[in-house]
């Protein structure tokens, strides 16, 4: 499918955010993501998706290497070939008394959770987990939905020194969604009082579970984080 640019802002000093105009259809849940073919590159890009409606959808991304550093330097009216609605997203129908958790470029598609979840009846708690204030993006999109939010820097700089599982020890709530790194989902892990579900950040190749390269081990056996995830149930981890 062919996508135009529409927009592509700088954020903080490495993270972009970028609005491509096309069909969206594919995308039916929150978590889901589109995968950039980019020129000269033999592997696609897998992005989460920010935000969508009927004709465009919003991604935000870090510039980690060759391939973003070259989506940073794209300008509205270029045109990109996207596979798009990839994975299975969150399930939203477990929710309750949710907390959304977020770490640095794994809070992007906790903005449409959010949307999702205030559309059916709930606002979520939102916890945000960068290292620095340089870092921060997103927190005034988040309050702007009515969720109680939650900052937290690793160097103090500004919100909950320390990290997302600082403020999770204390809060109430009846289950979780989150996106991060990987060191953030064992930290949460060892806390978590509620069932919740993961998004996994994995390299892929293909991006639509022919290839098999991103398969990881489940208590109900293998999965392709790309197709049969990037979510994954708390339940069905093996850590």
């Amino acid at each position: 499918m062919i996508y135009k640019i529409s927009s592509n802002e700088k954020l903080t000093k490495d993270v972009y955010k970028m609005t491509l105009e096309g069909d969206t259809s594919a995308i039916t849940k929150p978590g889901q993501f589109i995968n950039i073919k980019l020129e000269g590159k033999f592997l696609r890009r897998p992005i989460s998706v920010y935000d969508y409606n009927d004709k465009n959808v919003t991604i935000i991304y870090k510039v980690v290497g060759e391939g973003t550093a070259q989506m940073s330097e794209m300008k509205a009216g270029k045109e990109l070939d996207v596979l798009s609605g990839l994975g299975n997203g969150y399930d939203v129908s477990k929710s309750v008394n949710s907390v959304l958790i977020g770490g640095g470029v794994g809070i992007p598609p906790l903005y449409n959770l959010a949307k999702t979840l205030i559309k059916n009846g709930e606002t979520p708690k939102v916890i945000l987990g960068f290292n620095t204030k340089e870092e921060i993006f997103c927190v005034d999109e988040f309050k702007a939905l009515g969720c109680e939010t939650y900052v937290t820097t690793v160097d103090g700089s500004l919100g909950v020194k320390g990290f997302v599982t600082d403020v999770l020890k204390d809060l109430d709530y009846g289950y979780f969604f989150t996106c991060g790194p990987m060191p953030m989902f064992k930290a949460i892990e060892a806390i978590a009082k509620t069932s919740g579900q993961y998004s996994f950040e994995e390299r892929m190749g293909c991006g639509f579970g022919a290839c098999m390269g991103c398969s990881c081990k489940t208590k109900y056996g293998y999965k392709r984080i790309c197709k049969d995830g990037p979510v994954l149930e708390r339940e069905e981890i093996i850590w």
